[in-house]
């Protein structure tokens, strides 16, 4: 796949997710064979502002097989464009992208994410203004409308197009759905049909065989894991290797998810300190705990511990409850 001069193989990226897709998690996706990652979206006001959370969110390593994405949000053109230009120019990004999808009532009250669909002259003028200001590719990410009755992802496909995008990421779902019901695959057909610039498709992908019908019923360029992939960076290693081989790897043991959730432990508490890294890393534990044994029970009592070595400790001795 390319996005403008960008090359960008296997075409499989994780979706930027508020609260998750951060440097610590990023880390371990890169691991699984990720070669394009992007931020958690970044506030346009706030960079232009000298948020200290910013530079946290940013936070990558550049390296030759690496690539990073740094999703930004906001209504206004000018603050878009000078975020823009500015983030690129200070951390050597490969790439900008506009969130116009997200669906939280936060950011949507202020008209930016998904508000954005509703207004299409402003989100036109938020693509060029952004485009102009920078020189790496500038991508837009969507959903299939703001509600039933107001499906414009085509529309708003094509605004990008013409104001420079390099590249459309839709998700198949509404703002009015969040993330309930079934994602429409259809509609991210219909863009694919209706503009020249590469599609990425998001939307109920939870295993290797979605990911290849994903791609087969939509003609899509790329594909994006969201939900699927919390507490399961390993969706990543199983999507590339059925698309590369049609072989079906073997998930992780009980004992391998536990060990990678100390690992995440690890990396979280040496990147945010103990006080902040355990409390964001209860809902990870959460996910990797899901489906096990006693599950319920352990989660509960990680949710009562605020240091990283009695969290250890805990799933250590679970981890040999398993397999004893």
């Amino acid at each position: 796949m390319k996005i403008a001069d960008l090359k960008i193989e296997p075409a499989v990226f994780l979706a930027p997710m508020a609260g998750v897709s951060d440097y610590p998690y990023r880390q371990l996706i890169r691991e699984m064979g990720v070669e394009l990652l992007y931020t958690e979206m970044v506030s346009a006001r706030g960079y232009e502002y000298g948020n200290k959370r910013t530079a946290e969110l940013i936070e990558f390593e550049k390296n030759e097989n690496g690539k990073i994405a740094v999703q930004i949000f906001g209504e206004e053109p000018d603050f878009m464009a000078r975020a823009a230009a500015g983030i690129s120019e200070e951390y050597q990004i490969d790439m900008i992208d506009i969130n116009m999808g997200c669906p939280a009532r936060k950011i949507v009250k202020n008209g930016a994410g998904s508000a954005l669909m509703k207004d299409l002259d402003l989100a036109y003028e938020i693509i060029k203004s952004t485009v102009n200001a920078t020189e790496v590719p500038v991508t837009v990410k969507m959903r299939s409308g703001w509600d039933e009755e107001n499906i414009n992802a085509v529309e708003l496909a094509k605004i990008a197009e013409k104001a420079g995008a390099a590249a459309a990421a839709v998700h198949g779902r509404t703002r009015s759905q969040y993330y309930k019901g079934e994602a429409d695959w259809e509609i991210i057909k219909k863009v694919v049909q209706s503009v020249n610039i590469p599609v990425i498709g998001n939307g109920d992908i939870f295993s290797a065989g979605d990911a290849k019908a994903m791609f087969e019923q939509t003609n899509c360029d790329g594909i994006m894991i969201g939900r699927a992939a919390q507490g399961y960076p390993w969706i990543f290693k199983e999507i590339i290797e059925y698309l590369e081989t049609g072989r079906l790897i073997e998930p992780p043991s009980n004992s391998e998810k536990i060990e990678m959730a100390i690992r995440h432990l690890k990396l979280a508490v040496d990147y945010y300190g103990e006080q902040h890294g355990v409390p964001i890393m209860r809902k990870h534990i959460s996910w990797y705990l899901k489906g096990l044994p006693n599950a319920s029970e352990i989660k509960n009592k990680v949710n009562q511990l605020s240091e990283a070595k009695a969290l250890i400790k805990l799933l250590r001795k679970h981890k040999n409850t398993l397999t004893s």
